[in-house]
């Protein structure tokens, strides 16, 4: 019998070329590819958090002005550049 909490596991289909490009990806970045769709899924379902809390912000104060929405392009923009200068551990 197995100790500690192990990991569920899944059984998936994915569309060929997906797959190359997961393959690849997982590679280039010295994982596992459990480890690639893991991050994957964790960065999509953040992603999807974050959209849903932008929705009730707005829905509770209003849609955010062109200006506001420019700053946070520029924002996101500033921390995508950082980001890629620093390697994230594998």
């Amino acid at each position: 019998m197995p100790r500690g909490n192990p990991s569920p596991k899944l059984a998936i289909t994915i569309d060929p070329d997906v797959h190359e490009n997961i393959l690849a990806a997982a590679a280039r970045e010295g994982m596992s590819v459990s480890a690639w769709m893991t991050a994957a899924a964790r960065e999509a379902l953040q992603r999807r958090a974050g959209l849903a809390a932008v929705a009730q912000w707005e829905k509770q104060h209003g849609r955010f002005t062109t200006e506001e929405m420019n700053e946070a392009r520029r924002s996101v923009q500033a921390q995508l550049r950082t980001s890629r200068t620093v390697r994230r551990p594998a």
